[in-house]
C-alpha cells in the first residue's frame, strides 16, 4: 500500500507535466489565456505531487518501510537519522526521484515569477520546463521505479554506499549540486521562449541572466563542496583529481560563468546575442551530459552510480534536446543579429570577449579529455585513459590567462580610450603583482606556473579592490561623505550589482591563489609506526599513542590516537580511523585534518593493526587549502548579492512594462 501511494504520486506528476506541456504550447500557438492558466495550474500540480512523492520516500526511509523497493535497496534499521534522510539521493533510483523534487521546486518558483508582462514567453517557457519535467517523470515511473513493490519484504536492508555515510558533507553537497544542475532548466526555458517568441530585448536578457544567477551560485558551492568531501573522506590528501564526474560538474559552471559575462556585453552593446543564448543553452545541455556521465555506469568513478537503462534514455533526451535547440537557433538567426558593435583595441569590451573565449576553450579542453577515451573505445575498441598530466598541462595555462584577463579587463575603460589613459589604468596594479611574487619567493615557492599565477593574482586583487571601491571614493571626494556612508550608499543603492560582481571576483582570485599554492607546495611522508614511535614532517612531531575501538549501530571504527607537537607546543591529538561497515568487506578510512589559515596537517590511516598495535600513516602538510573553502563563501555571497540586485531591478522593470501595457 505504501509503495502504491508513491507510485500514484509519480503517475499524477507525469499526468500534470505532460498535460501542462500540451496546454502551454497550445496556449503559445493559439494565444489563449485559458490554456495559459491551465498550463500554470498544471505546473503547480506537478510541483505539489512530485514534492509529496519525495516526502513520501523520506518517510519510508525513516520508518524502515522495506516494502518499498528503494528502501529495501538502501535503507537499514541501524542507520543514524541523518543518513536515512540522505539515502534519498544515495543511489540511482532515489537520485532521479530527488532530481524530480528539486525540479518541482524550481518550476513552481519560475512559474510564480512569470506574469502577464512576459506575454507569449510565459506559456512558452512553462512548456519547456514541463516538457523537461515530463521526461524526468517518465524516468521515475519507468526505468527507475523507486516505488517498486517487494515480493518478499526483508527484515532489514544493507544501507547506502559506506562512502556516503562517512561524512556529513553528503547531506550538503548533493542538494547544492542538484540546485545547480536542475536550476539550469529555468534559464534554458526562458532562452528557448525568447527565441520562440522573437523577443530578445534587454529586459528579456536581464530576466535570463537573473534566472542563471541562482543555479550558478548553487553550482559554485557544489563544485567546491565536492572537493571538500573528497579531501575529508577519500584519504588521498587532495580535493580535485580530474575525475570524469568531477569534470561533469565543472563543465556547466564554466559555460554559465561565460554566459553571465557575455550577457553584460549583450545588454550594454547589443552584441553577442547568439553567443549568449548558445552559452545558456549549452549550460543546460552540459548538466544533462553530466547526469548521463553519472548514471550511465560507463565511467569508472567513486561518484558514479551503477549501469542501468537510465543512462541510454538520458542520452536520447540529450540528443533530442540538442537537435531542437540548434534548429531553433538556426531558425531565429535573424533575431540574433547585433544591434551595435564592439570597440576595437584595448577596452573592457574586448577583455570580456577574450575572457569568454578562454572560458569556452577551458570547457572544450576538459570535455575532450573526459569523453575522448569513450570515443576511442567506441571506434577502435581500445581502452585508454586521460589522466591528471593532460588536464594540468592543458588547463593551467588557460587558468592563468583567465586570471590575467580578470585583472586587466576591469581596469580598462568601456569603449575606445587613449594610450595614456590605458597606461594610467594598467600600470599601478603591477606593484601588487610584484608584492605577491616577492612573498611567494620568500616562502620558497619556485614552480614557474605558481609564480605566474600569484603575480596575476596580486594584479587582479589590486584591480578588484580599486574598482569595487571606486564609486565610494568618488562620493567621498565630491560629497564629503565618510567612507562607510559612501560605501553603504553604493551597496544598498544602484551599485549593488556592480559591487556584487567584484565580490565574486575577489572570491575567484582567492581561489586561484589557494589552488596554485596548495597543489604545488605541499609536503608528505608515509610512515609505519609502532605504539610509542614518532615521526616528523616540517615543524610537526607525531607520536602514535595507541588504538581505540568505537562501536556504533551501523559501523565499527578503529581509531589511531596520534599525539601532535608543533615545535615545543603540544596540540590536541588527531584521530584518523578505519571504519568497518556491515555491507562492506574492506575497511574505509576517515582522515583527520587539523585545519588552519596557513596550512592543514592531514593524517590518513592506510592501515591499523589492533593486534600488533601498529599504524600506517600518510602525513601531509597542505598550505592554504582552507582559503579555497573561504573563497567559495565569498563567491557565493557575490552571487546572492547579484541575484538580489537583479530581482529588485527586474521587478521594477516588469511593473513599468505592465503599467505601460495597461495605459496603452
Amino acid at each position: 500500500m505504501t509503495a502504491s501511494i508513491g507510485r500514484g504520486l509519480v503517475l499524477l506528476s507525469l499526468l500534470f507535466a505532460s498535460a501542462g506541456t500540451v496546454a502551454a504550447f497550445a496556449a503559445f500557438l493559439k494565444k489563449r489565456a485559458d490554456l495559459t492558466r491551465a498550463a500554470v495550474w498544471s505546473a503547480y500540480g506537478f510541483a505539489t505531487t512530485m514534492t509529496l512523492a519525495n516526502v513520501w520516500m523520506v518517510i519510508g526511509l525513516l520508518r524502515n518501510d522495506f516494502s518499498i523497493s528503494y528502501v529495501a535497496q538502501v535503507g537499514s534499521i541501524d542507520l543514524p537519522t541523518w543518513v536515512k534522510v540522505v539515502s534519498l539521493w544515495s543511489s540511482l533510483e532515489g537520485s532521479i526521484l530527488f532530481w524530480g523534487g528539486v525540479l518541482a521546486i524550481f518550476i513552481a518558483i519560475g512559474t510564480l515569477s512569470l506574469n502577464d508582462a512576459h506575454g507569449p514567453a510565459r506559456p512558452a517557457a512553462i512548456g519547456v520546463w514541463l516538457a523537461t519535467a515530463t521526461f524526468f517523470c517518465f524516468l521515475i515511473a519507468g526505468p527507475a521505479q523507486p516505488f517498486g513493490a517487494v515480493a518478499n519484504v526483508p527484515l532489514d536492508g544493507p544501507g547506502p554506499n559506506p562512502l556516503l555515510q562517512n561524512h556529513v558533507l553528503m547531506a550538503i553537497h548533493p542538494p547544492f549540486l542538484y540546485g545547480g544542475y536542475v536550476g539550469m532548466t529555468i534559464p534554458f526555458g526562458l532562452a528557448l521562449a525568447a527565441l520562440m517568441t522573437g523577443r530578445l530585448s534587454p529586459t528579456v536578457l536581464g530576466t535570463i541572466r537573473t534566472a542563471l544567477l541562482a543555479p550558478w551560485t548553487f553550482l559554485t558551492v557544489a563544485v567546491v563542496l565536492g572537493g571538500w568531501w573528497a579531501y575529508e573522506v577519500l584519504g588521498w590528501g587532495g580535493y580535485w583529481a580530474w575525475d570524469p564526474v568531477e569534470n561533469a560538474s565543472l563543465l556547466p559552471w564554466l559555460t554559465a560563468t561565460a554566459a553571465l559575462h557575455s550577457a553584460i556585453l549583450t545588454e550594454r552593446r547589443g552584441v553577442l546575442k547568439g553567443w549568449t543564448m548558445s552559452l545558456v543553452i549549452a549550460s543546460f545541455l552540459l548538466t544533462i551530459l553530466g547526469t548521463f556521465m553519472t548514471r550511465s555506469g560507463i565511467f569508472n568513478s567513486v561518484h558514479s552510480f551503477t549501469q542501468s537503462a537510465i543512462g541510454p534514455t538520458i542520452l536520447v533526451f540529450l540528443g533530442a534536446t540538442t537537435l531542437a535547440s540548434v534548429l531553433l537557433l538556426g531558425f531565429r538567426v535573424d533575431l540574433l543579429r547585433p544591434d551595435g558593435e564592439l570597440d576595437r583595441g584595448a577596452s573592457r569590451d574586448t577583455a570580456f570577449l577574450a575572457q569568454n573565449m578562454l572560458f569556452v576553450l577551458f570547457t572544450f579542453t576538459v570535455l575532450i579529455g573526459t569523453v575522448f577515451p569513450l570515443i576511442v573505445e567506441a571506434v577502435r575498441n581500445v581502452q585508454m585513459s586521460v589522466g591528471r598530466p593532460y588536464f594540468d598541462r592543458m588547463t593551467v595555462p588557460i587558468g592563468a590567462l583567465l586570471l590575467f584577463v580578470m585583472g586587466v579587463g576591469p581596469a580598462l575603460p568601456w569603449g575606445a580610450s587613449s594610450r595614456d589613459e590605458i597606461k594610467r589604468r594598467l600600470l599601478p596594479p603591477l606593484g601588487m603583482g610584484f608584492v605577491a611574487l616577492s612573498i611567494a619567493l620568500v616562502f620558497g615557492i619556485r614552480t614557474p606556473w605558481t609564480l605566474i599565477t600569484l603575480f596575476f593574482a596580486g594584479y587582479a586583487a589590486h584591480v578588484t579592490l580599486f574598482e569595487a571601491l571606486r564609486p565610494a571614493r568618488t562620493r567621498m571626494k565630491f560629497r564629503t561623505d565618510g567612507f562607510l556612508k559612501a560605501l553603504s550608499q553604493d551597496i544598498f543603492g544602484p551599485g549593488l550589482r556592480r559591487f556584487a560582481a567584484y565580490v565574486a571576483h575577489a572570491g575567484a582570485v582567492t581561489a586561484f591563489i589557494a589552488i596554485a599554492v596548495s597543489s604545488t607546495s605541499g609536503r608528505s611522508v608515509e610512515r609505519s609506526l609502532k605504539q610509542g614511535e614518532s615521526t616528523t614532517l616540517g615543524a610537526y612531531t607525531l607520536t602514535f599513542e595507541g588504538i581505540e575501538r568505537e562501536e556504533e549501530a551501523h559501523r565499527t571504527s578503529l581509531i589511531a590516537r596520534i599525539g601532535v607537537k608543533k615545535g615545543e607546543t603540544t596540540l590536541e591529538p588527531l584521530r584518523p580511523m578505519m571504519n568497518q561497515y556491515r555491507s562492506q568487506r574492506e575497511s574505509i578510512g576517515t582522515p583527520a585534518v587539523r585545519t588552519g589559515l596557513i596550512e592543514d596537517l592531514y593524517l590518513s590511516a592506510m592501515n591499523i593493526d589492533e593486534d600488533n598495535q601498529t599504524v600506517g600513516l600518510l602525513v601531509m602538510i597542505n598550505p592554504l587549502v582552507s582559503w579555497l573553502w573561504i573563497a567559495t563563501v565569498i563567491m557565493a555571497i557575490g552571487g546572492v548579492m547579484a541575484l538580489s540586485s537583479s530581482l529588485r531591478v527586474g521587478r521594477t522593470v516588469e511593473a513599468r512594462e505592465l503599467q505601460a501595457e495597461v495605459v496603452g
